[in-house]
């Protein structure tokens, strides 16, 4: 996403756990963020929640996981769901993030499983839907499995086009957004 700051525009980085909470354009939002400088340039990294930041940098300090990938972690999972997996060292419920191996899955149960230990955790808020969207929400996963599409995948996707487009555009014009998602 781009910010703008006093008339300066900053790419910052941000997961989907993230992106679903923004506000609409042109609004104020508070991003907590890290910013890492590195030979390629300076990366920001940004976050509605301190819990979202913590796992962030407790995910880049496990060798094999930089930030690209830590964001993307946190895109895959919500963040609650992360803790309670590092917590249990459920290495499986950990594989079933995109990116994440066996070989990677098991190296973060083990550095992480004590880390999240007593880690005090205020999951976001999750958005509202009426029962009606509920259910269009629903088909459109349904649908987007039908045709081979991962579950998780589909789901993010259909929430992307949620997020982006509304349901007031019903259900072929959220296909097809949650298809171009998928897709790009």
């Amino acid at each position: 996403m781009i910010v703008e700051v006093g008339g300066v525009g900053f790419q910052v980085f941000i997961p989907l756990s993230t992106f679903y909470h923004l506000p609409g354009l042109e609004e104020e939002v508070l991003l907590l963020t890290r910013t890492l400088l590195r030979e390629e340039g300076i990366s920001i990294y940004g976050f509605l929640s301190e819990e979202e930041r913590s796992l962030f940098d407790l995910l880049c300090g496990i060798s094999g996981i930089g930030p690209r990938l830590a964001t993307n972690i946190l895109s895959g999972i919500a963040p609650h769901e992360l803790v309670v997996a590092l917590s249990a060292g459920d290495s499986e419920r950990l594989q079933a993030i995109p990116g994440v191996g066996k070989k990677l899955a098991g190296r973060m149960a083990l550095e992480l499983r004590e880390k999240m230990k007593g880690i005090p955790f205020v999951a976001l808020p999750q958005p509202e839907l009426r029962e009606e969207e509920a259910g269009l929400v629903q088909d459109l996963i349904s649908a987007l499995i039908n045709l081979g599409y991962h579950r998780q995948k589909a789901s993010r996707a259909v929430q992307s086009a949620m997020a982006a487009r509304g349901s007031e555009i019903g259900f072929e014009g959220l296909i097809r957004e949650a298809l171009r998602i998928l897709t790009a």
